[in-house]
């Protein structure tokens, strides 16, 4: 990578709707030269897709919580079953596995508690191999995903 893929990745995570031509001109190349980088990004795997950002509240989902889940140690055999699982429920808009006590932490969303509620008695914690589940509710979101700090330092 060099400035100028850096430059493409600045424009797109800050406007993914830019058009080719409006971000040739802003890095100074020509439209051909910029949509060739932006497509060798994506095969390479540096851009790994385009999303629109859509506010929770204004479709609904007015609670957050990010859940510590830990998974059985008899069960952990079945640990990518588990994972399939939490991939299918759409409540879960994000899941990394982490070190320490627990051994995924998720992202979750919900209509109000009581939706939550539901979904981690009834369904997070229904999944087997699940051991446990620590909710945190998130009171309020102070900033919300960011473009990633891409520069040619850290490459």
């Amino acid at each position: 990578m060099d400035a100028f893929d850096v430059k493409i990745l600045d424009c797109l995570q800050h406007s993914g709707r830019m058009s080719n031509v409006e971000m040739a001109e802003s890095i100074h190349l020509s439209p051909p030269q910029c949509l060739r980088r932006v497509r060798a990004l994506e095969e390479k795997g540096v851009i790994r897709r385009y999303a629109a950002l859509v506010s929770p509240s204004q479709v609904g989902l007015n609670v957050m919580a990010f859940v510590a889940l830990s998974l059985d140690r008899d069960q952990f055999r079945r640990v990518r079953e588990v994972e399939k699982v939490i991939m299918s429920f759409p409540e879960i808009i994000e899941c990394f596995t982490i070190s320490g006590d627990f051994d995924y932490l998720l992202k979750v969303v919900g209509r109000d508690l009581k939706s939550l509620s539901q979904f981690l008695t009834d369904r997070l914690m229904q999944v087997p191999g699940v051991a446990g589940v620590r909710s945190m509710i998130c009171l309020e979101e102070v900033k919300p995903l960011a473009p990633l700090p891409v520069d040619l330092n850290n490459l």
